[in-house]
């Protein structure tokens, strides 16, 4: 992309700026030319050690983004049912002694906090997300992550005692890789940072070996691979147990140097004897023979790994598929070898014993459905119940930190109704969103190119180890504040309202300073030269680290130094997978989501590089169930679950599996109050206007939000 100079940076120097995209997770280095205020271009940075010059179309809306005059760049405040622009000091105020006055009044569990997928994209949020945990005190807190990726994080910390000591596909050396419910194409990867990921699939093959692709939708990523079978929405535990039963009964069971390493294996045969292929075949509608021939594929590939993502993650029994992967990559000797699944070793954040944020599990439930908590979070799928729940303890006042939960969670009419009726709420965002409409305060921070940035999450889950800091490519507008800033000066504030001690945090480069030079590559350590943050901004290309390499053992931070094949739900979840398996009434069809590389959250259909050119927001239907219900191609239909009804367009696609339908994640923008011009415009629905928040996977709280029975007629 270019930009024609604006007159008025005519005699400004012309500057290059070098820092990741961060609009997903596979964070891209980007060279940004500037002159002046003015973007001139976006392009790859081909000296990036880890994305290699590529970028996705996302990379150039980062100007879209920053320029966006819909973005809020000062505080407001709701009065009369309008917003009004007042000062940081008014509104850190006057949002401070609310939210102390709902919980003098009825209790600190009063105030609900909700966490957006884009925090884990700014290391402020991240880096003093406990200060404010602390000065809020409540044990209501949700976030995002139970509405994607819990079961690895539950997985993770018991097999391995933390949440995020999670295993990633060496996708650069394998010769195998099996993905399921996975579209890293549309995706740019995740929970497995790989930029440039069509290009590293394609190396599989070109090395000689094959990549096999399970998904109920013929994706993007299944047009390439070697192989596509199609499976029934929410049977992908049948598919995964009876590969597991195949490794023990065919002997094909070697989990090599974790060998000594592991507890309950024993117990693992009489679980899943019972899957068998042919069982699993009636459920999933993949031959048994083919069954048995990835399993034999996987456990005789000598460098081979199973990646489940999204699609197993959000239904039923997500935490039981996430659990079943784990397994499969042990059981064949693929984990913590290369070319299988491998933990990287990241610069800052270097999971081993002692460090923070290991997590924990069922300390505490939610008051009406009893759902346990993870890591201090309750699933979200129970946020509107407590909410609407009159009672001792129900919440009154809600906090939203860059999230949209009305069309990101299940239910969101449901919960929409819910924030309608609070009493109180605050909304630290950019946008006037479908949430935000309902705030009584909107606390806007700076924009990525305003401030500075370290991908602290996702160097944990990258396929490669580098590490990069991104300075600021603009001055930040005056009197604006960063996300941290809004953090501190607002903790304190509350800490002042509730005669509480707060402890704030220096600002978060001084943070990453610290755990750079505290790290495996720091100052106590042979790498040349150690790491430090002036290190990093001696090289804005980035710094390479090296291929993952075997670490697992020396890092195991459990407390027996053991790995936990088996925990006591497990056995309880695999019989309620046989003895609880979902029906499909005559006349319903499954519903699943679908994700475009130029659209993975809401907030990014603002931008008109990214909604620009053919419309994606359609429903997808297989040409035989359209002819079935009588319905023709582009026609509007309604779409009805126990959930809710919606009115669309549905189009021909022969890529759906028949009995299934597709719409995508992020839609629904035409409401009122929403103050999106550009996303505004747009056609579309709300996927979750149709899912069911009392449907979630037992094991872990995670949403179901695929493989939910709808029915399809004419509008």
């Amino acid at each position: 992309m270019s930009s024609t100079i604006d007159p008025s940076n005519a005699d400004a120097p012309i500057k290059m700026h070098y820092r990741a995209c961060h609009l997903c997770e596979a964070i891209c280095g980007v060279a940004i030319k500037t002159q002046g205020d003015q973007i001139l271009s976006i392009k790859g940075d081909p000296d990036d050690p880890f994305s290699r010059g590529h970028i996705c179309p996302k990379a150039v809306a980062l100007q879209d983004l920053h320029e966006d005059p819909d973005r809020l760049r000062k505080p407001v405040k709701k009065v009369d049912g309008q917003w009004q622009e007042i000062s940081w000091e008014q509104a850190l105020t006057e949002v401070a002694e609310r939210i102390a006055q709902v919980q003098s009044a009825h209790g600190s569990n009063a105030l609900g906090v909700y966490a957006g997928n884009p925090n884990v994209h700014n290391y402020g949020n991240i880096t003093h997300a406990k200060v404010l945990r602390k000065a809020l005190g409540t044990r209501n807190n949700f976030s995002a992550t139970s509405l994607d990726q819990l079961p690895h994080q539950l997985v993770a910390y018991q097999f391995y005692g933390h949440q995020f000591l999670i295993p990633i596909p060496d996708i650069d050396h394998t010769d195998y890789m099996l993905i399921i419910g996975g579209n890293p194409l549309a995706s740019n990867g995740s929970l497995m940072t790989v930029p440039d990921v069509k290009n590293r699939l394609k190396a599989i093959q070109q090395r000689g070996g094959k990549f096999v692709v399970i998904d109920p939708r013929k994706t993007e990523t299944a047009a390439i691979a070697d192989e596509h079978h199609f499976i029934k929405p929410g049977s992908d535990a049948y598919l995964l147990l009876a590969i597991i039963a195949v490794l023990f009964k065919e002997g094909l069971v070697n989990a090599g140097h974790l060998s000594n390493h592991l507890t309950g294996l024993e117990e693992l045969p009489a679980l899943v004897e019972a899957f068998t292929p042919s069982l699993a075949a009636q459920h999933t509608g993949i031959a048994a023979a083919t069954i048995e021939r990835i399993a034999r594929e996987l456990a005789n590939t000598p460098r081979a790994v199973c990646y489940g993502r999204m699609g197993v993650s959000v239904q039923v029994h997500g935490a039981l598929c996430q659990w079943a992967i784990q397994v499969i990559n042990i059981l064949t000797d693929h984990v913590d070898k290369p070319g299988g699944a491998l933990v990287a070793s990241s610069a800052v954040g270097y999971v081993q014993p002692g460090e923070p944020g290991a997590g924990h599990f069922n300390a505490f439930r939610s008051r009406v459905s009893g759902l346990p908590e993870f890591s201090g979070e309750f699933p979200s799928t129970v946020l509107a119940e407590e909410i609407l729940t009159p009672g001792e303890g129900q919440i009154k006042a809600m906090m939203t930190l860059a999230g949209n939960p009305v069309l990101s969670a299940p239910n969101g009419r449901r919960l929409e109704e819910a924030f309608s009726g609070l009493d109180f709420m605050v909304s630290l965002d950019i946008y006037i969103n479908e949430t935000t409409r309902h705030a009584d305060y909107i606390l806007p921070p700076t924009t990525a190119l305003e401030h500075d940035h370290y991908d602290y999450a996702f160097h944990r889950l990258a396929v490669r180890n580098t590490t990069r800091f991104n300075e600021p490519v603009f001055e930040r507008e005056t009197g604006a504040l960063h996300d941290w800033e809004i953090i501190n000066q607002l903790s304190a504030k509350l800490g002042e309202c509730k005669n509480i001690a707060v402890q704030l945090l220096p600002p978060p480069d001084t943070m990453i300073d610290m755990g750079l030079q505290a790290g495996p590559y720091g100052k106590n350590s042979t790498h040349e030269p150690p790491l430090s943050l002036q290190v990093l901004k001696d090289n804005p290309h980035g710094i390479d680290l090296g291929p993952l390499v075997p670490s697992l053992l020396e890092r195991l931070c459990t407390e027996d130094k053991k790995i936990h094949l088996l925990w006591a739900d497990i056995p309880v979840d695999i019989k309620r997978l046989s003895t609880d398996s979902p029906t499909v009434a005559k006349g319903e069809l499954l519903l699943i989501g679908r994700r475009h590389v130029r659209s993975n959250n809401s907030w990014m259909h603002n931008s008109h590089r990214l909604v620009k050119g053919k419309p994606r927001w359609q429903c997808l239907m297989h040409p035989d169930d359209l002819a079935e219900l009588s319905i023709m191609d582009g026609q509007q239909v309604v779409i009805s679950s126990v959930a809710g009804e919606v009115t669309t367009q549905v189009q021909a696609s022969d890529d759906m599996m028949p009995g299934v339908i597709s719409v995508p994640h992020g839609w629904g923008h035409k409401r009122e109050g929403v103050q999106l011009s550009i996303a505004s415009q747009q056609e579309g629905i709300n996927m979750n206007d149709l899912t069911d928040d009392a449907q979630y996977d037992k094991l872990s709280g995670n949403a179901a939000l695929n493989g939910v029975p709808v029915r399809v007629t004419a509008a």
